[in-house]
């Protein structure tokens, strides 16, 4: 069956870095979009960024443009976010998400979530 392992969360200080990955197993890789998205206490899951099977097409949320970077390794089945500048508003358990569906429309990259989820990785950004 399909298996996502997240890993790489941890508590930084604001304006740090960290990089989460999701190795992926059990399915085509390559095939397939896939997206993160997070969800801080008391607030509903939302979409952080998404990126195309092949890699052609992105998306973020505009809370995270310019600081985030989603990526994919489809040699090693596992993609990333890359965060950058972390706030403290950044503060929320990550979850990746597979095999959803993504489109471009417009100029942007749409994602609607597939039935994969990553058992999620938390991410705390605090002085």
């Amino acid at each position: 069956q399909v298996q996502l392992v997240e890993s790489g969360g941890g508590l930084v200080q604001p304006g740090g870095s960290l990089r989460l990955s999701c190795a992926v197993s059990g399915t085509i890789f390559s095939s397939y979009a896939m997206g993160w998205y997070r969800q801080a206490p008391g607030k509903q899951r939302e979409l952080v960024a998404a990126i195309s099977s092949g890699a052609a097409n992105t998306n973020y949320t505009d809370s995270v443009k310019g600081r985030f970077t989603i990526s994919r390794d489809n040699a090693k089945n596992t993609g990333y976010l890359q965060m950058n500048s972390l706030k403290p508003e950044d503060t929320a358990v990550y979850y990746c998400n597979f095999a959803g569906r993504g489109r471009p429309y417009s100029g942007r990259y749409y994602y609607d979530p597939g039935n994969y989820w990553g058992q999620g990785t938390r991410v705390t950004v605090s002085s």
